[in-house]
């Protein structure tokens, strides 16, 4: 498409006036039409003065004095001048007002191609009294922000996702290359178990992606949801994990409806348990879930999921960035503990397709509570 729309742009036309040309004549017909109605007044009413011939008031004074067809001849012709300056002046004064009052246009378009280009670190920055132009200048820097945080996080998340993919990968290539170098030496069946736990990272993770991806797509079916029922449900499902960590979950529900899909709520509460419990060290810590109105708006529910655990340094919004851990990229050893970094992701799309609001901060003491605040069911 960008091939055929280049070759429009080269393909030979008609001239086509610019907005400056066409603001330039705008103003000088403007100035033209305005200056001929004033001399139509004009010579309209001098057709009301008497026709006959005028005498000076001083009688020793031979000046001839002309009559009323003499004086509109010479208006006319007068007028004729004076519109014809006033079409010189209105061109050139236009050209001028035009240049001055598109500048701001000129420095959007500019910053337009370089951003088609692929430069999304120019912007315009109008300054000066609020009008239309510095309205859309700022609106155009607000894209032009966006567009650069959506496309470093893409990379990001593209170099995240290949070498998420590629461990697993060469973990198991490397079991594979030290088994056949030595098959005599291998205990199979241990390096079965770990080719299929190494299998299993690299399933979930791809699972994950596709997940991840597919809440970019077409919003979800909805219907009333209890989100008391749901998260209780989503706790009942992680509660052995909690067992075997040795953290006490606590629930405290309060019914209330939403409008959402009971499938991927269900799945927020999971990935926010899991990520409560994975990240909730040293063992016999501890984990809350509550649900209810939200205090702050009667309109909203409010899912809180808080746990123990060390303390949280720096911004810990980015934790819903894809592929990463609180405690590193490395993901702790032993099956129970796998993690791949896109549980919290997955939470944040959710709540975007839910319309929802996702918040993250750190206890005082240790450890994080988050926050999801849905529109309730009406």
């Amino acid at each position: 498409m960008s091939g055929v729309a280049a070759a429009r742009r080269r393909a030979p036309g008609p001239v086509r006036l610019t907005v400056r040309m066409k603001l330039t004549l705008s103003y000088a017909l403007f100035l033209v039409i305005a200056g001929g109605l004033a001399l139509g007044v004009i010579y309209v009413a001098m057709r009301y003065v008497p026709n006959y011939p005028l005498i000076a008031a001083n009688p020793r004074d031979t000046t001839p004095v002309p009559a009323r067809a003499e004086i509109l001849e010479s208006l006319v012709t007068v007028s004729g001048y004076v519109l014809a300056l006033m079409a010189v002046i209105g061109l050139g004064g236009g050209w001028l007002i035009a240049g001055r009052v598109l500048q701001p246009l000129q420095d959007i378009t500019r910053a337009a191609h370089r951003a088609a280009g692929g430069s999304l670190d120019h912007r315009v920055g109008l300054h000066g009294p609020r009008d239309e132009f510095t309205d859309l200048s700022d609106a155009f820097d607000h894209m032009l922000d966006r567009l650069q945080r959506s496309f470093e996080s893409q990379r990001r998340f593209a170099a995240n996702a290949s070498h998420e993919l590629h461990t697993p990968l060469t973990v198991t290539r490397t079991m594979l290359d030290v088994a056949i170098a030595d098959p005599a030496g291998q205990d199979y069946p241990r390096l079965v178990s770990r080719l299929h736990d190494t299998n299993q990272r690299g399933i979930e993770i791809v699972d994950a992606l596709l997940q991840l991806s597919a809440l970019g797509h077409a919003p979800p079916p909805t219907r009333p949801v209890d989100l008391a029922r749901t998260a209780a449900e989503a706790a009942a499902t992680v509660r052995a994990e909690a067992g075997s960590r040795g953290v006490a979950l606590s629930e405290e529900h309060r019914p209330v409806l939403v409008t959402g899909n009971d499938v991927l709520l269900h799945q927020l509460a999971v990935n926010l348990l899991q990520n409560a419990l994975r990240h909730n060290l040293p063992a016999g810590g501890r984990a809350t879930l509550s649900t209810g109105p939200d205090p702050r708006d009667p309109g909203r529910a409010l899912l809180t999921v808080s746990n123990s655990g060390p303390p949280l340094t720096g911004a810990v919004d980015a934790l819903t960035e894809p592929f990463l851990r609180g405690r590193g990229r490395t993901a702790e050893a032993g099956p129970g503990r796998r993690g791949h970094g896109l549980g919290l992701a997955i939470v944040a799309s959710i709540t975007d397709v839910h319309g929802g609001d996702l918040r993250l901060d750190p206890n005082p003491g240790g450890g994080l509570t988050v926050r999801v605040s849905l529109p309730a069911h009406h």
